[in-house]
């Protein structure tokens, strides 16, 4: 017998190469036609997305659940929030 919990749904969003604000811009898009709750996994090489991703999260309701440095590229794992604000 094997204890299995069932796992929370995961996506994944591919915006290497893409410079600000683009990976910002199109996590927003992709996390507004997701279920609240829905794991989003963001793959990234624009540096500046180490700063801009975690502002984007706190300022929209989103929670930013794990930043990963892979040397050439980012990893940020993006859990969709239940009641988000829209950015000005």
């Amino acid at each position: 017998m094997t204890d299995e919990s069932p796992q929370q749904p995961e996506l994944i969003l591919d915006v290497m190469g893409q410079q600000c604000p683009l990976p910002v811009l199109r996590a927003r898009k992709r996390l507004l036609n997701l279920d609240p709750g829905t794991l989003l996994r963001v793959f990234v090489t624009d540096p500046v997305s180490r700063i801009d991703m975690p502002h984007f999260c706190v300022e929209t309701g989103h929670e930013l659940v794990d930043t990963r440095d892979r040397g050439t590229w980012i990893e940020f794992l993006i859990r969709r929030g239940t009641d988000i604000a829209m950015p000005e």
